[in-house]
């Protein structure tokens, strides 16, 4: 033992305690496959998140949106009830607010009144419309038989002129003869060759016949007179039958006025329709089921097209989402989307409706003016609407407004 050399006992030593070769080559390997294996883990960990992160688009540009109803008065007058609160959710056909509806009752009888009064005018005219027609028949008829009478008598009394005067020229040549015999008897019975009585019988027939000729005379004057009379008889005939010629044109006027009166009538009936409809105006209902947002209170004077309330339908809520134009790429119609609410973080589901026709800037009343020198491009923004699916609202929790976090899934 004392020829030992303690150097060589401390490398055997050193030999004894360093592990075998082959042990090391082990943890070299398993390592190695450690390795490998979270490499391995993390690539497809890497894919399916990039899959997943890939598989949809989102975007904190988006609000819920609404279509609001403003309600307002179509007749003027003062508002005597308000039946509803602000923030109180009323069902369609709810009567909202009432005004005073006197004014617009008196107008509706007024409307009556007139309407009848127009009836009664058109009934008459219908009326007077036959009796015209066969008045004025029956006066052409007449007028046309005192034309053809009055000319059959102007004939008559010229055939009574005529033979007076035929008698009258008979008297006129008997008084002639008369007055001739006269003479020579006279002379004859200055001579005494005839006796007085034969004068006397001359003088008497020379009076009778002077007489004769006066009554032919006084005949015929009164002839004359019968043509006269008979002529003016026909002139007024004449004239009665020019005017009753007329006749059709007084039908056809009479006619006109009766359509008149069908038209007032007319007329005053929509007058009343009208009337009535003011009438129910002055009850303003919900045009929708929705919530109120009112600005108008009992006592106001409000007057036609005066927005009183605001309804608020929130069972037709959509979401307008504001996706950037590189966003788009693979988005369509009818892919689904989740949407996060910020205020309760509660999600909701919903699908891609229709995606806007243009930016959101052109939308803008000045919209964006690009052609200058120093033109920077901007990635713009699209308005896609995305609308939720039946009953996913029911509790009306989404409000008009309100921002949300819509997630489309386009893969």
């Amino acid at each position: 033992m004392a020829d030992e050399h303690p150097s060589d006992f401390a490398v055997d030593s050193s030999r004894e305690s360093a592990p075998p070769a082959h042990h090391q080559r082990s943890n070299s390997r398993r390592t190695i496959a450690i390795v490998a294996v979270v490499v391995v883990v993390l690539i497809v960990g890497g894919f399916f998140l990039w899959r997943y992160l890939g598989s949809y688009e989102s975007t904190d540009d988006a609000q819920v949106d609404a279509h609001l109803y403003p309600v307002s008065a179509r007749v003027s007058g003062y508002v005597t009830k308000v039946n509803v609160g602000d923030n109180q959710y009323v069902q369609q056909g709810t009567v909202l607010v009432e005004i005073d509806p006197k004014d617009s009752e008196v107008a509706v009888e007024a409307a009556k009144a007139n309407l009848a009064s127009a009836e009664a005018t058109a009934q008459s005219l219908n009326i007077s419309v036959p009796i015209t027609t066969t008045n004025t028949a029956s006066q052409l008829k007449f007028a046309s038989s005192g034309v053809v009478s009055a000319g059959a008598a102007i004939t008559a009394a010229e055939k009574q002129v005529s033979a007076a005067h035929a008698q009258l020229e008979a008297a006129q040549a008997n008084d002639v003869k008369a007055q001739a015999d006269l003479k020579r008897y006279k002379a004859l019975v200055d001579k005494q060759e005839v006796a007085a009585q034969v004068y006397d019988q001359a003088v008497a027939a020379a009076k009778a016949s002077a007489a004769s000729v006066a009554a032919a005379r006084d005949t015929e004057a009164a002839a004359e007179q019968a043509v006269q009379q008979a002529r003016s008889e026909l002139g007024q005939s004449e004239a009665n039958q020019q005017s009753a010629e007329t006749g059709p044109q007084q039908v056809s006027s009479t006619r006109a006025r009766a359509r008149a009166a069908i038209a007032e009538v007319q007329q005053k009936r929509a007058a009343l329709d009208q009337a009535q409809l003011n009438l129910q105006y002055t009850k303003i209902v919900a045009p929708i089921s929705g919530e109120v947002t009112k600005s108008v209170v009992v006592g106001m004077n409000v007057q036609a097209g005066q927005q009183l309330l605001t309804v608020v339908p929130l069972d037709d809520v959509w979401v307008t989402a504001n996706f950037k134009e590189t966003e788009l790429r693979d988005m369509k119609v009818g892919q689904k989307s989740d949407i996060h609410i910020d205020s309760t973080g509660k999600t909701f589901h919903g699908h891609v409706d229709s995606i806007a026709g243009a930016t959101g800037p052109l939308f803008s009343l000045l919209p964006p003016e690009n052609a200058t020198g120093n033109y920077v491009k901007i990635v713009q923004r699209i308005p896609v609407k995305i609308v939720l699916d039946p009953g996913e609202n029911q509790d009306h929790q989404l409000r008009p407004g309100m921002n949300v976090v819509p997630d489309v899934y386009v893969r």
